[in-house]
């Protein structure tokens, strides 16, 4: 069977290595250009990329995969498998496999279309998530459903403390077997495409940079959350008078402390020393405990190591 696969990155790349140990191999691996990063502006091939050269498989990397339409039709594949691309398929290609195209979402469809229900999910404190395996049409993550996984974060530990990257494998993960089990049946016209509740559809948006500023007048548990969910993009921080000058400060890992452990309620923002030497600060509602962070320009650092070098740090109000 000739497969095409198209992605992009870390999720990607968990599909597409097991499509390849299920004797799923693609005979062709689609792509976004390279792009430089970093503060050297370093050019860098998408993740799904990189796998693709690893295992032999010939790479097109087109701005648009309109564009390269008459290579694809003349590939004559009988099936497109989408997992993160971030791209809407036009009709045109979508009619060009047997099968159609099918795309891997990391959501419980029709929640959480578009590009980031991953993070979503952990912003919102959801109970539960998984993945769906839908029929590409021309809207977005707007397909009838094929198959259908939930992965349950009930538990009080898990749902408390699981990050964007822990996420995002655990759903790659169960994303890859589902999809392995649904093609064989999906091609045998053996499982019926149900469409989606239109009407329930949640949808979530690209997130840029300045959504990782964190507002103190949120709860503790709302800032938490979020600095789990933009790890490591587009990351969490906050501004401070460091030496006089407003220096900008990354939270990497943080916990709650209930109000009433502390003392009185303080100003929104305002850093305290809280028992076993930790940062605290306020927020509209218990406080914020700061375990990892990092000052603009510096390395990563523990909260002892951070205070023995700027002991004026607590008192100030982040901002």
């Amino acid at each position: 069977m000739k497969i095409i696969f198209i992605g992009t990155s870390e999720f990607g790349t968990i599909i597409l290595k097991n499509l390849i140990k299920a004797d799923f191999k693609p005979i062709l691996v689609i792509s976004p250009p390279d792009k430089p990063k970093g503060r050297k502006q370093i050019l860098t091939s998408p993740p799904v990329k990189i796998v693709a050269q690893n295992y032999n498989i010939p790479v097109a990397q087109p701005e648009k995969v309109s564009s390269i339409k008459n290579q694809l039709a003349s590939i004559k594949p009988d099936l497109i498998i989408i997992a993160e691309y971030g791209q809407i398929i036009p009709q045109d290609i979508l009619n060009i496999p047997k099968y159609g195209c099918l795309n891997v979402h990391p959501s419980l469809l029709p929640k959480y279309r578009g590009p980031s229900p991953i993070q979503y999910t952990i912003l919102n404190g959801d109970k539960k998530t998984g993945v769906t395996i839908i029929l590409v049409d021309e809207e977005m993550d707007h397909g009838p459903i094929l198959a259908q996984r939930e992965l349950e974060l009930s538990s009080v530990n898990y749902q408390s403390s699981i990050t964007y990257p822990e996420l995002n494998k655990k759903l790659a993960d169960l994303g890859a077997d589902l999809l392995i089990e649904t093609i064989p049946g999906w091609i045998n016209n053996e499982i019926k495409a149900v469409p989606q509740e239109h009407s329930k559809a949640s949808y979530t948006k690209i997130l840029k940079k300045e959504d990782g500023k964190i507002d103190w007048s949120k709860t503790a548990e709302e800032i938490e959350r979020k600095i789990r969910a933009f790890n490591p993009w587009p990351g969490s921080f906050t501004t401070a008078e460091i030496k006089n000058k407003p220096k900008t400060i990354k939270i990497l890992k943080a916990d709650i402390l209930k109000q009433t452990e502390v003392g009185p309620f303080g100003k929104v923002g305002k850093v305290f020393l809280a028992p076993d030497d930790k940062i605290a600060v306020q927020t509209k509602k218990d406080y914020l405990i700061i375990e990892k962070l990092q000052l603009e320009g510096k390395k990563e650092t523990t909260v002892k190591e951070f205070l023995n070098g700027h002991p004026d740090f607590i008192g100030t109000i982040l901002r």
